[in-house]
This record gives structure tokens, sequence and C-alpha cells, in this order.
């Protein structure tokens, strides 16, 4: 009989825990720079977007060398390579010569869709755990003759 393990989905739910947070937490670092028109190196924030990438692991079956699913990992977390917005605003300490002064790259609604497709993730990655909790209580109980 094939050994049956819960853990495996357990782990591969908390990778997704732990991408999403990261996820969310880059989120609210774009909305918090929303509105700045300086970073600390004097430059112009640029939004930045997560990379993730599947984490495999590799097994030894019949066939040779086989890639299995382990979860997901952040890969990188990179510049958005849109050009940042240009605004009208003659009285600001860093407008240009014209008036214009140089804004992120940020659209406050694209990163609040962002953020609840985040959340969303995390959501479904929580009750995926607490269902291979309760399969795994249940399948206790079913054992100790309940």
């Amino acid at each position: 009989m094939p050994e049956i393990s819960l853990m495996p989905a357990i782990g591969i739910s908390a990778s997704g825990l732990e991408a999403q947070n990261r996820r969310m937490e880059v989120i609210a670092n774009n909305m918090a720079n929303a509105q700045s028109t300086r970073g600390p190196d004097g430059k112009v924030y640029r939004r930045k977007e997560v990379i993730f990438a599947a984490r495999l692991a590799e097994a030894i079956n019949a066939d040779g060398i086989d890639k299995k699913l382990q979860g997901v990992e952040l890969q990188n977390i990179v510049d958005d390579q849109r050009p940042p917005k240009q605004v009208y605003k003659p009285g600001h300490p860093d407008a240009d010569e014209n008036g214009y002064v140089t804004m992120p790259n940020i659209n406050t609604v694209e990163e609040m869709v962002d953020m609840m497709s985040a959340s969303r993730s995390f959501e479904a990655n929580l009750a995926a755990i607490r269902t291979s909790k309760s399969m795994a209580n249940q399948a206790l109980d079913i054992l100790k003759g309940r």
C-alpha cells in the first residue's frame, strides 16, 4: 500500500503563504511611495514587481530523474519598466524649469487590485492548510476507532 502524506500539500501551501505575504509587502511599499518625488538615491521611486518561480525537487523514478513541484518561491523583485509620470505642478520644489514634476510610475487602482489578488491567494493557501489539518485529524480519529 503506498504511503500517503499530507505534509507535501501543507509545505506547498506554506510556500504560497510566504510568497503572497512578500508580494503584499512589495505592493504596500509601492502604495507608500506613490507620491514620492525622490528616494534616498535622489531619483524618483520606481514601482516594484515580484517574480515567482516554481520550486522544484528532483526525484528518481523508474524512468530516471523527474521534477516534482515543491511549491512556489520568490525569484526576484524587479523595477517596473514603465516610464515615470510627468505632472504639472509649477510650485513644487522638485519641478523642472517647465513646471513638471517627475512622479513614480504607480497606479493606485492597479496596486489595490494586485493587493486584493494577493490577499485572496493568501486566503486560499491558508484554507488549503486548514483542510489538510482537518483531514489529518479525521484520519487520526479513524485510527483511534471513533
